[in-house]
């Protein structure tokens, strides 16, 4: 099938590694030229340019702190100077570990600003290069503990679902601006992260842990795979997923327990 993506600009968060690298090859894969962000100058440099020699497309690397004004404005200034934003997936982000008891206050506002200023300040910009193209679309990665809490992390819970609540109320608004915005809500996906966490807690057997953890959660015992989550992302963002607006994806292998 083709997405129809080829020349078109994605701009990915935290795209150095894991899911975020996953969905940006996926859209190099197709055609696409990306914008990548994260943190760390070298690592967000060679994503970007293994993104280019593999796919043939242009990579553009750009090292940002999203959780704060000055960050996101980098980002949007770097998706200009290539051309304008078609496509923007919010996923920079990362899990927490607390109790409500312990947690002190700047814990609950650095989390919200990742989690929810980043995508508030980026979608805010990227709309207007997104207006001057003709629409875009926009995808907005919370999390299956948007609505299903683990008890461990209840910041990371809070400041997903309120990621959720925001991709659906910006929606409304886009959508008369011929830009769809949607929400994926993964459930277990074998990331690095996942995998570093298995060694620390079960050394050799890590592997055995996360079958143990899947054999747990989810009815498909199994993780899923970064590449199977980039490819449903990436198909939302084409126009082959044009008449879904205002969604939100269980992408979780029968994790979820309602419906």
């Amino acid at each position: 099938m083709d997405l129809e993506l080829k020349g078109k600009l994605a701009v990915v968060t935290g795209g150095s590694k894991g899911i975020g690298l996953g969905i940006a090859r996926a859209f190099a894969r197709e055609g696409a030229n990306v914008v990548i962000t994260a943190r760390t100058h070298e690592a967000v440099e060679e994503a970007a340019r293994g993104i280019a020699e593999d796919y043939g497309v242009t990579a553009v690397p750009v090292a940002s702190d999203v959780a704060t004004a000055s960050g996101c404005q980098a980002v949007i200034d770097a998706a200009a100077a290539a051309g304008g934003a078609d496509i923007f997936v919010s996923n920079a982000g990362t899990g927490s570990n607390e109790t409500v008891a312990d947690a002190p206050d700047e814990k609950w506002t650095d989390y919200w600003d990742l989690h929810v200023m980043a995508a508030v300040r980026l979608s805010r910009g990227l709309a207007d290069q997104m207006d001057t193209k003709g629409g875009g679309a926009m995808l907005m990665n919370a999390s299956i503990c948007a609505v299903q809490p683990l008890w461990y992390e209840p910041i990371y819970n809070t400041t997903k679902a309120a990621l959720l609540m925001f991709g659906k109320c910006l929606s409304s608004e886009m959508i008369k601006r011929n830009i769809r915005v949607n929400t994926v809500n993964p459930g277990l996906i074998r990331t690095p992260d996942w995998e570093r966490t298995a060694r620390e807690l079960r050394g050799d057997g890590w592997e055995d842990y996360l079958q143990e953890v899947a054999d747990e959660h989810a009815d498909i015992k199994r993780f899923g795979s970064v590449e199977e989550l980039a490819d449903f992302c990436v198909f939302l963002c084409s126009p082959r997923a044009a008449y879904s607006v205002g969604s939100a994806y269980h992408v979780d292998g029968g994790m979820l327990k309602t419906v």
